[in-house]
């Protein structure tokens, strides 16, 4: 058993989405979250970048005395895991592995992949489904877009829905009916991609699949907390004016935001 903190990091309040679903799916376990908004968004950013963010969120946390670390981010999971995971011991989560592992075992033969510039062009997604997944049909789209409209709070424009039109295009042209949310920001958009779409789709919330692997693992290794939550702590790298606003919304709480 351990009762230290689940330390979650993510380049803004996207990340939120899985900090809530963590948070849902393991009511016992305490929780610290990074949003790096001094350096939003990675999806732009070089891989030398993303990597130096990674570390340096990694290593905040781990001086905050956390027992496991999530990257709720598709860029840094994409192009900084296997850096991590070779320069530290903590254990370390990224949202591509328990996804796939996901699509594996519902059998899913074809799939869409939506996210940002940096963690498409790594091919970091299909990479990891075609290894798992015998002769499985991954279409990918980056929306380089997305993380900046949701940051600035207009995911539900006029603007926003016009975006999702296009970006939306090659899976309604193919009728893929499965499509991986590979940005933390995206399930911000599930409504309307789905009204985009207008026909019946799954759209899979790498939030749900981290926790639910997340909560095997923590019993795996017999680390889980044994005692009430005590610890929920958000902190960021730079005031944000609209992530206050933004988290309520996907958390359905008010928080209270601490600086780095």
């Amino acid at each position: 058993m351990n009762n230290k903190a689940i330390g979650v990091f993510d380049s803004g309040v996207g990340g939120l989405t899985v900090f809530t679903e963590i948070r849902n799916k393991l009511p016992n376990e305490n929780i610290i979250y990074i949003g790096d908004t001094k350096n939003f968004p990675y999806g732009n950013k070089t891989k030398s970048e993303v990597i130096q963010y990674a570390i340096e969120n990694t290593e905040i946390l781990i001086s905050k005395g956390v027992k496991i670390i999530i990257i709720a981010c598709g860029t840094a999971t994409s192009q900084a895991i296997d850096i991590l995971k070779q320069k530290y011991e903590i254990p370390i989560i990224g949202i591509i592995e328990p996804t796939v592992e996901y699509v594996k075992n519902k059998k899913i033969d074809k799939i869409g992949v939506i996210a940002t510039e940096g963690t498409i062009k790594s091919g970091a997604w299909e990479r990891s489904l075609k290894n798992k997944i015998e002769n499985i049909e991954v279409i990918n789209k980056a929306c380089p877009m997305l993380a900046t409209i949701a940051e600035e709070g207009k995911a539900k424009s006029i603007e926003g829905k016009k975006i999702i039109k296009e970006y939306m295009r090659p899976f309604k042209e193919n009728h893929v009916n499965k499509i991986i949310l590979g940005c933390t920001h995206y399930p911000i958009y599930e409504d309307i991609i789905k009204q985009e779409l207008g026909y019946e789709v799954e759209l899979i919330n790498t939030g749900k699949t981290v926790s639910n692997y997340l909560k095997e693992y923590l019993k795996k290794y017999n680390i889980q907390n044994t005692e009430d939550r005590k610890l929920e702590k958000i902190f960021l790298t730079k005031p944000e004016e609209k992530f206050k606003e933004i988290a309520k919304n996907i958390m359905k709480v008010d928080i209270t935001i601490n600086f780095l």
